[in-house]
């Protein structure tokens, strides 16, 4: 249902007005609350701006829970407890034509002639406030970081939001207390770079960054928010000494002088110079690491802003710019067809600007391609050579299709065998996806040897894809068994420059070596079985005895594994259920790869059957360091805490997890608390 199911505002029935108020509650639960939505942020907020002009011209319809009375939306306990926010984080008024930028500029020089506007951008993520104060060493820290939620209160994500790298930055500031509210997001590179890995992981993609900043921000696990990266843009000071809270522009100057990173911003003081930022931070689309939706005109002068109020929903003094959604035509010149390492038949389309005959330019940046997804997105588009289609990019970001101009020919027809090996393709029974079921498909093998070596599985270092795929076309792997074979061939691999001069080589089969002695986990995540990963890696080895007797087990015996499910049972025994997988297996063993578990592990250890959660800053031992200490002693650790926990380690600015315990009454101890349990003192060098 779009703007167009509607009739004009004038025209509307009560009928009209209830269905259209329920379908902008829909979104607004698929965007704040699920990270799912449905439509982009400009069509939302048409049907929004509909929904103001119909709430305009009959106000009796208008209730305390529309749409156009809410913000954002509800907070969310599952990350943490409920914040009640000392100043309210409302949303800013949105305006989408320069006429109402100008209008909105005349009604506050009408009440304050020397008022100046600062521009800003308009950063697309989460909104976070940061609340510090000062500890008896004199620095600011930060002690408490809450999302919007619903404008009044919002959770608690202290632990998660602790990992990005500007709040370790103890602000030089003149302050006892500080409040500053800014925006969570994720870089292009970032964004990318996990879409790659769960790609390559044969998991679900992300749609946006502000999705999967937001998800990752409000999630249960600090470790993860660490590995995946998130980055805070500060824009406003909610409480805090005067001079911070006087001017706009001079404030957010003092907070980047300090080390704070804060939205870019301009100081302007006629409506020409208003228009000239707008237009500038247009043209960052694209070219800034993160999403810009729109540019923030604030009354400069703080003080004034409470002379212009706006309602219970929108903060005052403030108006957001949106700009209208870059779209060009494209018209289809190629679609490649190609292979994951999963052996997902993926598709590209290569496409050519319809009216320049060029790259499309969208957001600052030449496009010509865009991923088509499954053969199903292809059909409902009709995607096709020589078809011309809207193109559009996602957040800013992602390129893509969105809809067909005019018809191709005919519509694209996936292949029936490989693009890579031949071999005949197979439809996946769970998804639109084909997969090449052939294990020894080129395109897989290079891949499936790449994550093999990679870091969180056997960590051999310097044989990234590149080499793997030059080893792969000389002929020296053809399966990860065969890593281990090339130091037999290292004087040919100097010679030839594969693996790089002798030094680098050498470097690379001392990695191979050092990764033989490897926990079976690591091994076990290498081979790249579908939905098992590390975690499910661990919690699979802690129940068998080596590699060679999970190859052998039943789904009764795997599903008796907690987290382990039908469906993962039965891809680990599909996988060892192949003559060549058994072989490679084999071969790995033979050639002197571990694959059993340490004697020490499988008996009776300091932490053996506890549930253990980690929160906040140890004195000696980083996130990483205190899980392989845990899990080395018996112990499991977890994400949150629930009943079933039986420790909690806490150290400096513990969050959440904190609290929960208090609450279940779960122990709580320290780092050294944790090395007597194991009994090595009260540190790593107690033993």
């Amino acid at each position: 249902m779009d703007i167009h199911d509607f009739p004009a505002a004038g025209e509307f029935t009560k009928s009209d007005h209830e269905r259209l108020a329920a379908e902008i509650g829909r979104h607004m639960e698929l965007y704040y609350n699920r990270n799912e939505p449905e439509i982009s942020d400009h069509e939302y907020d048409m049907l929004m701006s509909l929904l103001k002009e119909v709430e305009r011209l009959r106000p009796e319809w208008s209730t305390p829970d529309s749409p156009t009375r809410r913000v954002g939306g509800s907070a969310r306990r599952e990350a943490g407890v409920k914040i009640v926010h000392t100043v309210p984080m409302l949303s800013i008024e949105d305006v989408f034509t320069r006429e109402d930028v100008s209008e909105w500029l005349r009604k506050v020089r009408e009440i304050h002639p020397d008022a100046l506007f600062s521009v800003e951008t308009k950063v697309d993520g989460l909104s976070m406030t940061v609340r510090y104060r000062k500890g008896g060493d004199g620095r600011l820290s930060p002690v408490l970081c809450e999302t919007r939620g619903d404008g009044f209160t919002g959770d608690d994500v202290t632990a998660n939001a602790m990992t990005i790298p500007s709040l370790a930055v103890s602000p030089d500031l003149d302050a006892d207390t500080l409040e500053l509210r800014g925006e969570v997001y994720m870089s292009a590179g970032d964004f990318e770079r996990y879409n790659r890995a769960a790609e390559d992981a044969g998991r679900k993609t992300a749609a946006n960054p502000r999705n999967l900043a937001a998800g990752t921000l409000k999630q249960l696990d600090p470790e993860v928010a660490r590995e995946r990266g998130l980055k805070l843009l500060v824009f406003a000071v909610q409480v805090g000494p005067e001079y911070l809270t006087s001017s706009q522009t001079e404030a957010l100057d003092r907070l980047s002088a300090a080390g704070i990173p804060v939205v870019d911003h301009m100081l302007c003081r006629t409506e020409s110079e208003v228009m000239d930022a707008i237009d500038r931070i247009g043209d960052l689309r694209g070219s800034a690491e993160y999403g810009i939706d729109g540019a923030v005109v604030k009354i400069d002068q703080i003080a004034y802003r409470d002379d212009f109020p706006a309602g219970s929903k929108y903060s005052s003094g403030h108006i957001a710019y949106k700009y209208p959604p870059e779209e060009r035509t494209v018209v289809i010149d190629e679609i490649i067809a190609d292979v994951g390492r999963t052996g997902k038949l993926t598709f590209t389309g290569v496409f050519h600007d319809a009216e320049t005959g060029g790259p499309a330019r969208l957001c600052g940046t030449s496009v010509t391609r865009a991923t088509l997804h499954n053969r199903d997105y292809i059909n409902e588009m009709r995607i096709g050579v020589g078809g011309s289609y809207r193109l559009y990019k996602s957040g800013e970001i992602i390129p893509k299709l969105n809809g067909c101009v005019t018809p191709p020919p005919e519509v694209y027809r996936a292949p029936a065998v490989c693009p890579r090996c031949g071999h005949p393709l197979t439809d996946d029974p769970d998804t639109a996806d084909i997969r090449c079921p052939n294990a020894s498909c080129p395109a897989q093998v290079v891949r499936t040897v790449s994550y093999f070596a990679s870091i969180d599985c056997m960590n051999i270092i310097g044989l990234g894809e590149n080499t793997v795929s030059a080893l792969y076309s000389a002929g020296y792997i053809k399966n990860c068994a065969d890593i281990y074979r090339l130091r037999e061939h290292r004087d040919e691999l100097i010679e030839k420059g594969i693996t790089g001069r002798e030094k680098n080589t050498d470097k690379l089969i001392a990695s191979i070596e050092a990764s033989k002695s490897n926990e079976p986990w690591k091994l076990l995540a290498g081979l790249a079985i579908r939905n098992v990963g590390k975690v499910a890696a661990k919690d699979i080895m802690r129940h068998f005895g080596s590699v060679e007797e999970l190859a052998g087990a039943t789904a009764e015996e795997l599903t008796a594994i907690d987290d382990i499910g039908e469906t993962t049972a039965e891809c680990i025994i599909r996988y060892f259920s192949d003559p060549a997988n058994r072989d490679m297996l084999r071969e790995l063993a033979e050639a002197g790869v571990n694959t059993r578990p340490a004697p020490e592990a499988t008996g009776e250890l300091p932490l053996s059957g506890m549930s253990i959660a980690v929160t906040g800053t140890l004195p000696t031992l980083g996130r990483r360091e205190a899980v392989e200490l845990i899990e080395k002693n018996g112990g499991k650790v977890t994400g949150s805490v629930s009943k079933k926990t039986d420790l909690v380690v806490a150290g400096e600015a513990a969050g959440s997890k904190l609290k929960k315990a208090a609450e279940l009454g779960v122990k709580v101890t320290d780092e050294a608390g944790l090395y007597e349990l194991i009994g090595k003192g009260k540190g790593p060098d107690n033993g």
